[in-house]
């Protein structure tokens, strides 16, 4: 492959395994002709940066530049691009490319597809690594872009390209959407609370399910929710029994599913988002007897993220966050492994991340 022109970019990277963001400078290629090139405004903070940092999962590459729930401003498109323009707002999620070509790119499923390109640490098909959103700009496929409504603020809107897409694909992809359904949402964090406001716009009763009544008050009568559910109360447990159609577990620590299938109907799904370091004990009678589901989900496609992203504009949706200095992202991530924020950080990189001299 010959050479590829490139353009400095300046943001926070990783440099080893202690997980410490610090200023970096790099490339980012030229403008292809179906490249965008966006200013970035505003990027999300999902633990996933935070297990690729501290490279949890055994495969991360240094440096890394985390991110990838980007939000921006549109500068530069590609001669052959039809979709942008300068001056829009766009964004890019999980994902920064893909095969095209094998049967999940083919059913708009890209991010099953297995040569599917991180938007963050990977190899991209022009063997350079990508770099994420905590960064002054970014370049990437249009057929990547999603297009960020004009009613939506950025900074809300940047944690629905991760978080947003994670809990509104399983429930189209379901059925889980069709209104008078019941649906419960295990964990009212950064998953949860986007899953209660997706959830209630398509209608459905939602029920949040957590280990205390401390969250009451902000499920109900904030968020919306219909009931609220201590899966450490038997007795409320027991009440409810077999009356959901299907359960959002957005919960990444080690917990029993047993209760969970418990609360399900007849041919009701457990669908797993969350992701436990640690495997969990799996009951097979409820299934057999109850011909209930136990599935997983991971983002969605390119496709149903603009779908997911329309409906947030029609219904004014966007993530609770904390909007943080770039100065402030490594205490940022110390707190975000310890579930101490409410609840996305999103670091405004626009105003407070700087080139060094």
């Amino acid at each position: 492959m010959g050479k590829v022109l490139e353009k400095k970019a300046f943001g926070l990277a990783v440099k080893d395994e202690s997980g410490i963001l610090s200023p970096f400078s790099f490339s980012r290629r030229e403008t292809g002709e179906k490249d965008v090139r966006f200013k970035v405004l505003f990027c999300g903070i999902c633990h996933t940066d935070l297990s690729m940092a501290k490279n949890e999962w055994g495969f991360t590459t240094y440096p890394l530049v985390p991110g990838h729930e980007i939000v921006g401003v549109v500068t530069e498109v590609g001669a052959k691009v039809t979709k942008y323009n300068a001056g829009d707002k766009v964004g890019v999620g999980y994902m920064a490319g893909s095969c095209r070509s094998c049967d999940s790119c083919s059913d708009g499923e890209e991010n099953y597809c297995p040569k599917m390109v991180l938007t963050s640490g990977a190899k991209d098909y022009d063997d350079t690594m990508t770099h994420g959103g905590y960064s002054d700009h970014m370049v990437c496929a249009e057929d990547f872009i999603i297009r960020i409504p004009e009613n939506l603020p950025l900074d809300g809107a940047a944690p629905l390209l991760c978080a947003g897409v994670t809990v509104y694909s399983p429930m189209k992809y379901h059925g889980l959407d069709k209104p008078g359904m019941h649906i419960g949402v295990v964990g009212l964090g950064g998953l949860g609370h986007v899953a209660v406001k997706f959830a209630k716009a398509m209608g459905t009763k939602v029920t949040v399910i957590s280990t205390s009544e401390r969250k009451r008050d902000e499920a109900v009568n904030r968020l919306g929710a219909d009931a609220f559910l201590v899966s450490r109360d038997p007795k409320q447990m027991e009440d409810a029994v077999g009356t959901m159609d299907g359960i959002i577990d957005t919960v990444s620590a080690t917990h029993p599913l047993l209760p969970l299938l418990g609360l399900l109907k007849n041919k009701g799904k457990l669908v797993m988002v969350g992701a436990p370091a640690e495997p969990l004990e799996l009951p097979v009678m409820p299934l057999i007897f109850g011909r209930k589901t136990v599935v997983g989900s991971m983002v969605g496609g390119i496709k149903e993220t603009q779908e997911m992203v329309d409906l947030a504009g029609k219904h004014n949706i966007t993530a609770d966050i904390e909007l943080i200095s770039a100065d402030y992202v490594n205490t940022a991530m110390e707190r975000l492994a310890k579930a101490d924020v409410k609840y996305r950080f999103v670091i405004d990189v626009a105003n407070t991340m700087k080139p060094t001299s």
